[in-house]
């Protein structure tokens, strides 16, 4: 590595570092200076802007943002909050997996905001120490981003995935990351069963509720959405929604059987990367180039027909439903601009915009290099490509931004896809340092303040149920994968 690539990089470093300090908008924003400096001041080609899981996240955060606007959303947390109230003595079993499939149906970890009250609310009500349930529920619910089929990362895994010869549906994804992902919550819940004192000793506890005034804020208040009314045409949204989810893995099964029912185009494809042809003296075109301007050269570009990607399809459908949603179920789209999914949503496009531009950018210029330099590595332990998507994570706060920026140079560096596809899980490390929404929102909602941000930073109640399901899922993924490629040949 060349003193000149370092300095690039540190600049790449430093401003996600800066960005994740000021977090929000920020991240992507301040990720833009970073661009600036390898654009303008080092003279690196611009990389590409990660559009299309750009579209995709706009689709799917509209979606279910209009759910939310419409009700649709309450009637979900409701029959969530029914669920965990009818066995309070299994909380910390339960809630992970409620805010984990949640996450996994609506395709955004910002739906649980109204289930994490109530998730403390229960604990504190049987004398279980909330930080067991809440830390693990809302690790979960980032969880379950890798295991949603319309979740930006899950599609943006599969595009790239294809245009690097390696054919995965989002239903395949979702096949191999479930289970791991379950095994990886399974293996924290262990843990968290018994973590810390139990309330009844804790002596700091303990020492707070003999203040009447704290006991009443301990113990009072206690959050619920079971009074709440849910009109029908609520509950209309949910049906548009999960039939929308429906269309979208029946075309999915469906061409993983061979059988494609999606319309096809006339284009013209590359035959042989890397070739080029001369146009005048000096000037060259790439097979790429002349593929896109629709020229045939025998060996060099050939007629072809492509069949509409699955991540146009699920742009379509999800458009589609909101439309319906607000045509038929009286759900109101100002509503929606105004709701915390569709606003975080907006804020994951623009980090997802600036962090991925900023990275692509220093990768595309670099890419002989890194190969160079990691080559041997990769090729005697390609599963320490995981170490990278958990590092890079940690930084961007982001799972599709790990996979717009990491896969390109991971399939670069000749990692074989079923290896990129089993240690999928490690793209989630954003845990580490406590700055997401989430982790923020759940330490202020447990009224115990048993679930904390420690003294250190790093000593939080997130911490070591994160590194044990990402630990635990990867290796389960690695597994499953192996079995899914060599055994099944399922891709």
């Amino acid at each position: 590595m060349t003193f000149m690539m370092i300095i690039q990089l540190l600049v790449v470093l430093i401003a996600l570092w800066v960005g994740a300090r000021y977090g929000s908008l920020a991240l992507g924003a301040i990720s833009g200076i970073g661009l600036a400096v390898l654009v303008f001041a080092f003279h690196l080609k611009p990389g590409t802007p990660p559009t299309e899981v750009i579209y995709i996240i706009i689709a799917a955060v509209t979606c279910a943002g209009v759910l939310q606007a419409s009700g649709g959303m309450d009637w979900m947390i409701q029959i969530a909050e029914k669920l965990l109230r009818k066995h309070p003595d299994r909380i910390t079993l339960m809630a992970p997996f409620v805010t984990f499939f949640l996450t996994v149906l609506v395709g955004t970890g910002h739906v649980i905001y109204t289930l994490m009250p109530i998730i403390c609310d229960i604990a504190l009500k049987k004398g279980i120490r909330p930080e067991r349930p809440c830390s693990i529920a809302s690790i979960s619910s980032q969880i379950g981003i890798t295991c949603s089929p319309i979740a930006a990362a899950v599609v943006a895994f599969s595009a790239i995935s294809a245009e690097n010869g390696f054919e995965v549906t989002n239903v395949q994804i979702v096949l191999l990351t479930l289970p791991a992902c379950i095994i990886g919550i399974l293996m924290a819940i262990i843990y968290s069963y018994r973590r810390g004192l139990d309330l009844d000793k804790d002596p700091e506890f303990q020492k707070k509720i003999q203040d009447p005034n704290q006991r009443a804020y301990i113990y009072g208040g206690g959050a619920t959405t079971l009074g709440k009314e849910i009109p029908q045409h609520s509950k209309n949204t949910v049906y548009i929604f999960m039939t929308a989810l429906c269309v979208i893995l029946v075309i999915s099964l469906l061409k993983m059987a061979g059988i494609d029912i999606l319309p096809g185009y006339d284009t013209v494809r590359v035959v042989e990367k890397g070739a080029s042809i001369p146009i005048t003296e000096g000037v060259k075109a790439t097979a790429k180039q002349l593929a896109s301007l629709g020229i045939v050269i025998p060996g060099i570009t050939a007629r072809d027909v492509k069949v509409l990607s699955m991540s146009v399809v699920i742009q379509i459908i999800m458009i589609v439903a909101a439309a319906l949603m607000i045509i038929f179920c009286k759900a109101k789209p100002k509503a929606a601009m105004q709701g915390v999914v569709w606003q975080n949503g907006m804020v994951a496009v623009v980090a997802i915009y600036g962090i991925a531009w900023m990275s692509n950018t220093y990768f595309d210029n670099y890419q002989v290099q890194m190969q160079n330099i990691l080559s041997e590595v990769v090729t005697k332990y390609p599963w320490t490509i995981a170490l990278a998507f958990f590092f890079v994570s940690v930084l961007i706060n982001s799972q599709g931004a790990v996979v717009v920026s990491m896969l390109p140079l991971a399939y670069t560096l000749g990692i074989e896809g079923w290896i990129l596809l089993g240690v999928m899980p490690s793209v989630y490390g954003y845990f580490f340092i406590p700055n997401y929404p989430s982790d923020i929102a759940t330490v202020n909602f447990d009224r115990s303040g048993t679930t904390i941000i420690g003294k250190y930073l790093l000593n939080h109640s997130f911490m070591i149920p994160g590194l044990i399901h990402v630990v635990c899922a990867t290796i389960a993924g690695l597994g499953i994968s192996y079995v899914y490629h060599f055994i099944f040949k399922l891709y």
